[in-house]
């Protein structure tokens, strides 16, 4: 019974629900850049390459020499779709350049710190308010921090 009360008390907290969000909104996200790459992207690169279609790019292991990908699928051969893996890489660039951009523009709006309060009394290194002429423990006079 403790058990389940613990498991209760993590998937409460703040973090998991947060993760949770996060993985929903990042595979919806998956599939809009997937999208993007394989109908806005790709068909102009392919166009300006002749035609050529990245997912129909690949090596035939047994030597048959299928004219598509999909016809050697349907034959049962062995094959190794290098085009499928250049678009799956193309992908990640294309989602880790938004998320850098993301991640830049979260960065900027974020307030920076404000300055502390205290300061350490340079003498017995006890706080003390940024603005103090004399440290209230040891009574050292030290100077302000000026603004």
């Amino acid at each position: 019974m403790g058990m389940l009360k613990e498991f209760k008390e993590f998937a409460a907290k703040g973090n998991v629900i947060d993760l949770a969000v996060g993985v929903i909104i990042g595979a919806a996200f998956g599939k809009i850049v997937t999208s993007l790459v394989n109908d806005v992207i790709m068909p102009p690169i392919g166009k300006l390459a002749g035609g050529l279609s990245f997912s129909e790019m690949f090596y035939d292991l047994s030597g048959q020499g299928f004219p598509t990908l999909a016809a050697a699928k349907e034959a049962g051969a062995a094959t190794i779709n290098y085009g499928i893996f250049i678009q799956a890489v193309i992908d990640f660039l294309i989602v880790a350049f938004v998320i850098f951009l993301f991640v830049k523009q979260m960065n900027k709006l974020k307030k920076p710190a404000p300055p502390p309060d205290t300061r350490d009394c340079p003498f017995c290194l006890t706080k003390i308010p940024q603005k103090a002429t004399r440290c209230s423990a040891c009574t050292a006079e030290v100077e302000p921090v000026a603004k």
